[in-house]
């Protein structure tokens, strides 16, 4: 079943020139781009974005980090979105993070994780409301499409 995702690069990947590289790898993948946005996320929105770690010892400095710079918000599309872009992102922070995947490659911070990524169906569905009217994600079909998700049945 076709699902979608939300895909943040944090204010380090973009401050560290990373967006393309990062944007890419989904792109590689075959995961197809349904929304972008360049932004700058206030305080108020990264915490209702985070508002499941409220009360947490790192709650405050992780909203402030997310609202300290701009970031590129982005939804994606695929069967089994959530698991290949969580397998792509990788551990939550670089010096855990496994060669091949984005913060593996990239992270070696115990601080900063330079992406952010839905980890089920249902806080996707919440995230990608939270950056995304229904006009702003578009529809459309790959070209490609029968190639990436076609099987040999």
């Amino acid at each position: 079943m076709t699902e979608r995702t939300l895909i943040i690069v944090k204010p380090d990947g973009i401050q560290r020139h990373l967006a393309g590289e990062i944007i890419g790898r989904f792109e590689k993948k075959g995961l197809k781009l349904v929304a972008a946005k360049f932004v700058q996320i206030s305080e108020e929105l990264a915490g209702q974005l985070y508002a499941v770690h409220r009360g947490k010892p790192f709650f405050e400095g992780l909203i402030k980090y997310l609202s300290s710079a701009p970031v590129l918000v982005t939804a994606w599309e695929a069967e089994g979105v959530i698991n290949m872009t969580r397998k792509m992102i990788g551990a939550t922070f670089g010096y855990d993070a496994e060669p091949g995947t984005i913060r593996g490659d990239f992270s070696c911070s115990r601080g900063y994780n330079l992406i952010h990524g839905s980890d089920s169906p249902a806080s996707a569905e919440q995230e990608i409301k939270l950056f995304f009217s229904p006009d702003e994600i578009i529809d459309y079909e790959l070209t490609d499409a029968h190639w990436l998700y076609g099987r040999n049945d």
